[in-house]
């Protein structure tokens, strides 16, 4: 008996993904576990849209924390997501995806972190050890 792999999402889609929660742009793929950022371990779950409205991919991306470690990193370089998860929708093709929407909405009481938001903030010294 074989295992076939199929790829159902292009590499392109992993590049354009980042992690709402640390600003991270890697991840890892754990078989039979899923995808984590390798920054703070947040999961992320795809799943195909049912609405496409014409684009090549539409994709949910499911982000949720209940794995997350690095919690004692300060909280100035990760934000956590309300209730512990979050969505957004990516449409687009490799190249060009876009974010369609967010759930919840960003707004006053949470804002997703951006790509390499805190790239510049150093790690205080008196917890480096820790990760």
């Amino acid at each position: 008996m074989s295992l076939e792999v199929i790829d159902r999402h292009s590499e392109a889609l992993f590049e354009f993904l980042w992690c709402p929660v640390c600003g991270h742009e890697v991840f890892s793929h754990i078989p039979f576990e899923g995808v984590f950022c390798k920054n703070c371990n947040t999961q992320v779950e795809l799943q195909e849209s049912r609405e496409t409205r014409g684009y090549e991919e539409a994709v949910l991306a499911c982000f949720d924390t209940h794995s997350t470690w690095n919690l004692h990193v300060d909280e100035k370089l990760r934000r956590d997501l309300p209730d512990g998860s979050a969505r957004v929708k990516i449409l687009g093709a490799p190249g060009a995806y876009e974010v369609d929407w967010w759930s919840p909405a960003p707004g006053d009481d949470w804002q997703p972190v951006e790509r390499g938001e805190f790239d510049d903030v150093d790690e205080p010294a008196d917890i480096s050890h820790l990760a």
